[in-house]
């Protein structure tokens, strides 16, 4: 028996889920501007109060550890961080864009295709990475410009791009003919619990103390133009 609590606030999302065994109890999201700080203890209320389930039966909380926005990621890591410490139980984190690549494969019913996930960076760059239709990494992940020489190594074959990232660049790609483009993807709680329950059925599990988010950058702190 596993009840596992999982935590997405790398993008605008903030989603929180509750599964046991791999099978979803309660879900609360919204995509919204960023508001994983007045919406994510109240969600995580929500979901449990929804599955007539309590702090103390929680078994481990599963977090969505980026890359992605540096202060969404640090609201959910130190709130998954907290709920490990106080109750005990461990820590269990996905790559944001492992979950992504999952949503899409059950969306399109998982094709044999190239599954790359894009998350808004800034301007033209993105996170981005490159699954297979069995959810095996087939692309080191990385922050790319992107422009209409992108991903020339991947002409040969299907390509899915999705994220937020993929929609702001898809006028750079949409000429390639095997370059697909599927919209309203986001991260979700709901997939990132399933791929939890299976991190934690095979004990692969963080060190509480150590464990840090996967900026993929270094935050860069700017001043608002009012105020030059």
């Amino acid at each position: 028996m596993a009840l596992i609590l999982s935590l997405e606030t790398a993008t605008k999302v903030c989603s929180v889920a509750l599964h046991e065994n791999g099978n979803l109890l309660a879900i609360k999201e919204v995509n919204a501007d960023y508001s994983h700080s007045e919406n994510l203890t109240l969600f995580i209320q929500e979901v449990l109060l929804l599955a007539n389930k309590s702090f103390n039966q929680i078994d481990a909380v599963a977090i969505s550890k980026g890359p992605g926005s540096y202060t969404g990621l640090r609201i959910g890591v130190s709130s998954a961080k907290g709920l490990c410490y106080g109750l005990e139980i461990p820590l269990i984190a996905v790559e944001t864009l492992q979950s992504m690549s999952s949503v899409a494969q059950q969306k399109i019913g998982g094709f044999e295709a190239t599954y790359l996930p894009m998350i808004d960076a800034r301007r033209m760059e993105v996170f981005c990475a490159a699954y297979d239709a069995e959810g095996n990494l087939s692309r080191t992940t990385t922050a790319e410009i992107v422009d209409d020489t992108s991903f020339t190594d991947l002409l040969n074959q299907t390509v899915y791009f999705f994220g937020d990232g993929a929609a702001k660049c898809k006028t750079a790609l949409a000429d390639k003919e095997n370059f697909k483009f599927i919209p309203d993807i986001f991260p979700t709680a709901n997939t990132l619990g399933e791929i939890a329950y299976l991190k934690f059925m095979a004990n692969q599990i963080e060190d509480l103390a150590y464990f840090e988010p996967y900026y993929l950058k270094d935050f860069v702190a700017t001043v608002p133009r009012n105020l030059i």
